[in-house]
């Protein structure tokens, strides 16, 4: 899951004056230093204050939407057919979509 908005990622670099930002995977960007002949991955610390001052990106919102809504569902259907299964399918999905929420460390 991507935790960062490609734009965020390229706004930064553009205030910064690293060029050519590419994604070798999900969570790893790349881009060249002003001055340099190799690229450099972008560091761990700017990557964190990105997400800090900019908070979920698009993708974020709609698991955690997902989530909001499987939980209601679930709790009306538990409601009306008497029965808790509805309630663990909800735990279920609440705890796969907290884990795609969790921001991998590199």
């Amino acid at each position: 899951m991507k935790h960062y908005s490609d734009q965020w990622i390229n706004d930064w670099c553009l205030d910064n004056g690293w060029t050519d930002l590419f994604q070798e995977r999900p969570g790893n960007y790349w881009a060249f230093p002003p001055g340099a002949v190799m690229p450099e991955p972008i560091p761990t610390s700017v990557l964190r204050s990105i997400k800090a001052a900019k908070g979920w990106c698009q993708e974020e919102r709609v698991v955690v939407w997902t989530g909001a809504i499987a939980a209601s569902i679930s709790l009306l259907l538990s409601y009306f057919t008497h029965s808790p299964m509805p309630l663990v399918f909800a735990f279920a999905c609440g705890a796969v979509l907290s884990a795609l929420l969790e921001v991998e460390e590199i």
